[in-house]
């Protein structure tokens, strides 16, 4: 398990959680991925596996095999031989009838500053399932501020691809 001596990098630990923080770019991104409770509890098992950052092709690590509160992981950005770690630290995860996912924050060492939240929704009145990445963040690193509307059309990005990696029955 993590060093959780370790601060996050940002005061507003588990915000993604409730309303966000004022300071901070937000992203919210929500899509119809199927229909029914079987879906739900396959993009469950998915997310809780990484299956997001895996799939997407920047999962590096992490100490345990799921997403637990507490686990260490890091991903990395970048093409070959240039890229950039970024170490993350598990705060919380969903575990509710209708709603399934983990919310990862920042460590020292990560070129943003915030949090990010991976999740599956089940509407029962309607049978459908929601795939869900929510995250506020600002620079934290000199070229993540220098890159400014670059870096935040990057994180749109990784999210719909997020989104694209879980499992569909549509």
């Amino acid at each position: 398990m993590a060093d959780n001596a370790v601060p996050f990098t940002y005061p507003d630990v588990g915000a993604t959680r409730t309303s966000f923080p004022a300071g901070y770019q937000q992203l919210r991104h929500r899509r119809l991925i199927g229909h029914g409770r079987d879906l739900f509890e396959q993009a469950a098992a998915h997310i809780f596996d990484f299956g997001m950052q895996k799939g997407v092709g920047i999962f590096q690590h992490a100490d345990t095999e799921t997403a637990e509160a507490g686990t260490a992981l890091t991903v990395r950005l970048g093409i070959g031989p240039i890229g950039i770690t970024a170490p993350c630290r598990v705060v919380y995860v969903l575990h509710e009838p209708n709603r399934r996912g983990f919310a990862y924050g920042t460590l020292p060492g990560h070129p943003e500053i915030g949090e990010e939240l991976f999740a599956v929704e089940y509407d029962p009145a309607e049978d459908d399932v929601y795939g869900l990445v929510t995250a506020f963040s600002r620079p934290g690193a000199w070229y993540t501020r220098l890159g400014g509307p670059i870096a935040r059309a990057v994180q749109r990005w990784f999210s719909h691809r997020y989104l694209n990696t879980l499992p569909t029955n549509r």
